[in-house]
């Protein structure tokens, strides 16, 4: 676990006049968890931006409030959709003894040096990512696994496959283990493929600009983030602090 700081001031600016905040390059953030109350805080653009692209949604981050230290997880971002510039942050407090749930990348190694890439055939990941259940101290950056004996277009890597450090575990206990992570295609076949999604896409898009959902990271600022309830703080009484 790499070890990740933030320092965190507390807010009092909520609602629309958080604008005025942003252009002083603050982020808004807001921390729950448990039975504490949530805190309405805010924090350098810079420092912030940083910690967020180190820690993604899977590295627990220190953080400072008033001089007091917890340890969370973030569970929400919010980008300015014009500017593409963070907004704000809704972080999870976690402890140090406890299991928790969150998603960790996924990511192929050997890339280039498998025999189906010698021969011509094209590698695609089909997922990206994958909920695992783990002590803080023991929760992966991201779990890799290598392409390099896949050599046919039969050929292809399942969530089966993925080896898990010791102390990590699935979070669904039902895991679909034939889940595929990766295939191997012919550029043929994936031509034709590209080429029908393509051709689904036009249609795709005359439904979205008659109304669709809003992807979470795009949604409204201070937002709450959906979760399991088993594995995430409660934030009954988030609203209220904004």
């Amino acid at each position: 676990m790499s070890n990740i700081a933030l320092k965190l001031d507390e807010r009092t600016v909520t609602g629309k006049k958080v604008a005025s905040l942003r252009k002083l390059g603050l982020v808004t953030s807001v921390v729950y968890g448990g039975t504490k109350t949530p805190v309405s805080t805010q924090s350098g653009l810079v420092e912030t931006t940083k910690v967020v692209h180190a820690a993604g949604k899977h590295s627990p981050v220190d953080l400072t409030i008033g001089g007091k230290k917890t340890l969370a997880i973030i569970k929400a971002i919010d980008m300015d959709p014009v500017k593409h510039t963070l907004r704000n942050v809704e972080f999870h407090t976690i402890q140090q003894n406890e299991k928790i749930v969150t998603e960790v990348p996924i990511i192929l190694t050997g890339l280039g040096e498998s025999a189906a890439e010698k021969a011509g055939l094209v590698v695609l990941q089909a997922i990206e990512h994958i909920e695992v259940r783990a002590l803080p101290s023991a929760l992966p950056e991201s779990i890799e696994i290598s392409i390099v004996d896949l050599a046919t277009d039969e050929d292809k890597l399942t969530v089966g496959d993925l080896k898990l450090a010791e102390g990590v575990e699935f979070a669904d206990h039902e895991q679909d283990l034939d889940l595929v992570i990766a295939n191997v295609y012919e550029p043929s076949a994936l031509q034709a493929a590209n080429d029908k999604a393509a051709g689904d896409g036009e249609i795709e898009g005359v439904e979205a600009d008659n109304g669709s959902d809003t992807p979470q990271d795009s949604q409204t600022e201070e937002t709450k983030p959906g979760g399991k309830s088993q594995d995430e703080p409660k934030q009954s009484n988030v609203d209220a602090n904004k």
